[in-house]
Formats: C-alpha cells, sequence, structure tokens
C-alpha cells in the first residue's frame, strides 16, 4: 500500500492551440436548416405562380387565406387579401394563382363566386352549405394574357368548352324567362338561355341563346323562335287550343324553336344570327309575305267576337288577318260605323293563278281588287266557333249584292262589305214584324166577330126549319132501307121468284144449245124441217 502523502501518477498535458476555423458538430443542425430553407425560399420563389386581382360588388363568400380559386373542382388559386376600392363601390380581391395555371389567365377568363343559387329550374352550388364558398373559373380562348379581371356576379350557364352555338332573340318582353330556362326543339331540350338585357331603347329586352351540338344544326336561316311558357291556351275561331312543352316550361318556361312547314332555305344559321322571338307558336309559324295590301272594311254592325289577329278567310284559306278594329263617327249622318283594318296577302290570289294564254295575272293589288269587287267580291262577318262566339272575316262572292267599288280615296282603301247571316236574318226579322204591323188585326178580329155571329144565326135558321123536315126525310129513308133488306132475305117471296126464273133460263139455254148442235150437224133442218126418224 503506497504512502498516504505520494502524489498519483498522471500523465502531463500538452497545451495545443485553438483553430480559429475549427467547425463545431453542434453547429450542422442551424446549418443545414438555414440551408433548406433557402432551397425552399428559391423554390417557392420559383414555383410561385402570378397575383391576380378580381373586383366583385360585395365580398359576400370571400375570405382572406380561405376561400380557394377552382378551375373543374381543381384548386389553382387562393385568396390572400379583401379590400375595398378608393370610391367604396366595389371590392378587390387579391389571389394568388398557381404556376401551371398561368396559361390560363387571358382576356376573357371568367370568374366568379359559387355559391347557393336558385335559378329557374336549376340548384346549383349545394356543396358550398358544408365547405364553404370558393370563386369559379372558366379559361377563356383569347392568346391576351390578363391580371385583371371583373369577376360575374351570376355563375355562366354555359362554358367555353361545351360544344355548341350562341343565337340572338329580340323579343317585346321577358315573359317568364331568365337566365338557364330551357330551349326546346320538338319538345326535348336542347340548349338554354344564356344571357339577357333591355334594349337601349326601353322597347323590346335582348336574349341570348346557346345551342348544344349537335342540335345547333337545325337552326335554320328561316327558323322561327316562340315563348313555350306555360300553358298556351288560344280561344280563337278555330276553338280552343291548349299547347305545351313539357311539365318543365309549365312551371318555369322556356323557349322553342322549329322551322315552318315547307321551309325552302335550309341553310343553318351562322353563330350570333338574329332573330325574332314569337309571343306563341301559331305567330311564328305564319307565313311571310313579300307583298302585304292594308284595306278597310266598314261594319254597320256589331263586331263582339272578332279581336285583332282574327284571320280573313277565302273559302276556307287564310288570305290575310285583322290589324285593327275601333269607331268612326261621321257627323253628316250622324251614325257610327267600326271600321275594321286588314292586310292581305295578294299573293295567295295571284301564286298559281294562270290566265288562258298561260301567262301570269296582274300582280296590281288595285286592278285584282276592281276586278274581283265587280264580280261580287265582299267582306262578311261570320261565326267561327259557336262555343266561344269568336268572329271572323269570309271574303267570298255574292252576286246578288248590291253594285259597289273599292273606295281608293280613302286610306287604307275601303273595300265594300255586305251583312253577316245573323244580321241579315236580323233584318228580315225586322221586315216581316214591321209587315205585320201594317196588318189591321183590329177591323179583321171585328169582320171575324161578325161573321161568327152570322154563322151562329144560319146554324139557328137551320136547327128552324130544315131539322124538323130533314128528320122526315131520314125517317123515309130508314122505312127503304127495312124493305130492301126483307126483300133480300134468303127466304122472301122474292128470293124464291128469282130462283125459279134463274132455273127456267138455265133450262132454255140447255134447249138452245141442243137446237144449235143439230142444226150444226143438220143444216138443212133450216129449209126442209126435222126428219122423221123411221120406227123399225
Amino acid at each position: 500500500m503506497p504512502a498516504p502523502d505520494k502524489e498519483p501518477d498522471f500523465p502531463n498535458a500538452d497545451a495545443v492551440p485553438r483553430s480559429r476555423w475549427r467547425l463545431q458538430i453542434v453547429w450542422l443542425v442551424p446549418i443545414l436548416a438555414v440551408l433548406i430553407g433557402g432551397w425552399l425560399a428559391v423554390k417557392a420563389a420559383i414555383d410561385k405562380g402570378p397575383t391576380i386581382t378580381i373586383s366583385f360588388l360585395t365580398a359576400e363568400g370571400l375570405e382572406a387565406g380561405k376561400t380557394k380559386i377552382k378551375f373543374k373542382d381543381v384548386d389553382i388559386g387562393i385568396i390572400k387579401s379583401v379590400t375595398l376600392t378608393p370610391d367604396h363601390e366595389r371590392v378587390i380581391a387579391t389571389a394568388q394563382i398557381n404556376k401551371d395555371a398561368t396559361n390560363m389567365l387571358v382576356d376573357n377568363t371568367r370568374f366568379w363566386v359559387v355559391r347557393p343559387r336558385i335559378s329557374g329550374g336549376t340548384v346549383s352550388g349545394i356543396s358550398t352549405l358544408l365547405s364553404g364558398s370558393y370563386i369559379g373559373m372558366d379559361v377563356g380562348k383569347s392568346r391576351t394574357e390578363r391580371r385583371d379581371f371583373v369577376g360575374l356576379e351570376v355563375p355562366p350557364v354555359i362554358s367555353s368548352d361545351v360544344p355548341g352555338r350562341e343565337f340572338i332573340l329580340k323579343s317585346t318582353n321577358m315573359g317568364s324567362l331568365d337566365v338557364g330556362e330551357p330551349v326546346y326543339f320538338r319538345r326535348l331540350q336542347v340548349g338554354q338561355v344564356s344571357a339577357y338585357k333591355l334594349d337601349p331603347d326601353g322597347h323590346g329586352v335582348t336574349l341570348r341563346v346557346f345551342i348544344n351540338a349537335p342540335y345547333d344544326r337545325f337552326v335554320l336561316a328561316d327558323t322561327r323562335f316562340w315563348h313555350a311558357s306555360g300553358v298556351d291556351v288560344t280561344v280563337g275561331s278555330n276553338g280552343i287550343q291548349v299547347n305545351t312543352q313539357s311539365l318543365v316550361s309549365i312551371l318555369i318556361g322556356g323557349i322553342a324553336f322549329e322551322s315552318p312547314p315547307g321551309a325552302r332555305d335550309d341553310t343553318v344559321a351562322a353563330s350570333g344570327s338574329t332573330f325574332t322571338l314569337f309571343p306563341n307558336r301559331d305567330d311564328a309559324m305564319k307565313a311571310h309575305y313579300h307583298i302585304v295590301v292594308k284595306y278597310v272594311a266598314n261594319f254597320a254592325e256589331s263586331v263582339r267576337g272578332l279581336t285583332v289577329g282574327a284571320p280573313v278567310d277565302f273559302r276556307g284559306i287564310v288570305v290575310g288577318e285583322v290589324t285593327a278594329i275601333y269607331t268612326r263617327f261621321d257627323p253628316k249622318t250622324e251614325r257610327f260605323t267600326i271600321p275594321v283594318e286588314i292586310d292581305l296577302y295578294p299573293e295567295l290570289f295571284t301564286s298559281h293563278y294562270q290566265t288562258n294564254a298561260g301567262g301570269r295575272i296582274s300582280n296590281d293589288p288595285h286592278a285584282l281588287a276592281d276586278r274581283l269587287v265587280a264580280k261580287g267580291l265582299r267582306l262578311q262577318l261570320r261565326t267561327g266557333n259557336l262555343l266561344t262566339g269568336q268572329l271572323y272575316l269570309a271574303a267570298d262572292f255574292f252576286p246578288d249584292a248590291p253594285k259597289a267599288t273599292v273606295n281608293w280615296e280613302s286610306s287604307p282603301p275601303e273595300l265594300p262589305t255586305i251583312p253577316g247571316n245573323l244580321q241579315r236574318l236580323q233584318d228580315n226579322v225586322t221586315e216581316l214584324v214591321a209587315k205585320l204591323n201594317t196588318i189591321p188585326f183590329g177591323a179583321i178580329g171585328k169582320n171575324t166577330q161578325q161573321t161568327l155571329a152570322s154563322a151562329k144565326t144560319l146554324l139557328n135558321d137551320l136547327d128552324t126549319l130544315v131539322v124538323p123536315q130533314a128528320q122526315g126525310t131520314l125517317a123515309a129513308a130508314q122505312t127503304a132501307l127495312n124493305t130492301a133488306n126483307n126483300a133480300l132475305k134468303p127466304d122472301s117471296p122474292l128470293q124464291q121468284n128469282t130462283a125459279d126464273a134463274v132455273q127456267e133460263l138455265a133450262r132454255t139455254a140447255t134447249a138452245f144449245r141442243s137446237l144449235a148442235d143439230y142444226l150444226e150437224q143438220h143444216p138443212e133442218a133450216l129449209i126442209r124441217g126435222k126428219k122423221q126418224e123411221a120406227h123399225p
């Protein structure tokens, strides 16, 4: 055991000076973190997409750092901030877009806020009730880049990548239409209303409809569009007609289109072509004529039941329509008349008419009207439907009608008329009643009473003078009849004597027959007499 005061034996330490550039291991972690952070920052800067601004009327559904921008349900950006414009009328949403979506930011790209909406017959944005609103995006086809956009307040009905074509419709009113309303072709939904606006003059509206491919090829140059909203009930001279496209159109409305029968222009309409939107199918399918001549017809009878648009019928063929009905007072006669203005289509009279020489009749409306009126052409009110009481104008020939001419000095020219069948019946009844009123029924009644009194007196005289003599005559006649009956009885002497006389006549006839037979065999007996038969 060593002594306690002896020091332990340790090696001597040599002092080495510390290097200024020697890296301690503990610093590796922060250095690596800085390098990774720098790399991430550089990568983020490299991958960072463009920043855009979208202007909206309101910030409803927008939230900085949360509201995303989606294209076909794929996140392509996020809203970074939402601020007011300097005039406080709109909001500016600043969004960061992914780098791979940069080529989508072109001039006609559209943005809108997707939120729950009910428009017409469509319901959209239901998923946002749970996930929250987001900004939808529709990529345009322009090649011009853009970074500032104006957001849509209403989502577009048709995406830019949907095949089809858009057309423009002009109408006097919107009816029950709205964006997204269906468009029908032969009761098949083939498109929808994409937009509408009021015309600058305020006299109508302009609608845009999108027809999906391949149905857009059925929109021709002569195609007609009309309102198919609800139930179209037409009460006219042809009766009651009910037309509708579908149950959806009854509830929310819609538009239908079709080409008229016999349309000659089958050229497919170009995209953006403008058409007229008619109020109903009947108006849409009416033929369009190049020659339209206006006339007026004055009626002294009631025109109750005649409406604007009523047909002018020529033996079952519609050759015009009523355009106006009003009243006119003549200060000279102090009488009211009912002028009815009509549009006539001379083409319907002349298009298939040919003379014996093979040439066409003159298209001069004056000459044609004068010739027809001279032959008895007149306008007459007639009942088209007894149930509804609707009237129409009939153009027909009445050879017995009084002579008349077309009044070309009137504006429009005036065609002659003839009272309707009912009016003529009323006039005849009135004339008959007037004639009956001229008959002296009082004097006739007095004379009749006198005659009846004289007849009664005569009957009394006959009863006094003639009846007794007639009774005696009848008694004598009865006696004669009784005597005759007694004489004609089977057991009466007259009957017995008559029977004996008949028997004698029969025997006499037999004797004459025997004599005739003998003379036939022996004619000489007339001279010599009957020979004596020899006795044996």
